[in-house]
């Protein structure tokens, strides 16, 4: 799964522009993808144990939720997702918890505060709430309805 979803980023990045076939399936791609995460964002959480730090189901959210910032930032795509009923409200709900879980125990999830020194930064849900937020801010840019929502 998380290297269909490396490839969908691939497609979705590209900067060619696309007809409207493909257009059609990137649409359906969008609604699958975003259904998926809308169920699945809460895996993300399990990552602050430490026992949970390779949870395949969280990976999988987070490379879901890289895809969909990445279909957000193209115009094509964005108004469809907009319109999509639940997803500004889960990405919302998800970064409340997130944010939280940080504050209870190790904040894995800020790559201020997963940074010791000079060390990498290699936990895999590193930047997750900055894409959140940046999931957000694209499903909120030019529509009020979502401005109003937040």
């Amino acid at each position: 799964r998380l290297t269909l979803l490396e490839l969908m980023m691939v497609k979705v990045s590209e900067k060619n522009p696309v007809n409207s076939e493909e257009m059609n399936v990137f649409m359906r791609h969008a609604d699958f993808l975003a259904g998926c995460f809308q169920e699945k964002c809460e895996a993300v959480l399990k990552l602050t144990s430490a026992a949970d730090a390779e949870d395949e189901e969280a990976l999988v959210t987070i490379r879901l939720l890289d895809v969909l910032c990445e279909m957000t930032s193209n115009n094509g795509q964005l108004e469809h997702l907009q319109a999509l009923p639940g997803l500004l409200e889960t990405a919302i709900d998800t970064l409340r918890l997130t944010h939280l879980a940080g504050k209870q125990a190790v904040n894995i999830f800020t790559a201020t505060h997963a940074m010791t020194g000079q060390e990498e930064i290699s936990h895999p849900a590193v930047g997750f709430k900055s894409h959140l937020i940046r999931l957000i801010g694209n499903l909120c840019y030019k529509n009020k309805e979502n401005q109003d929502k937040v």
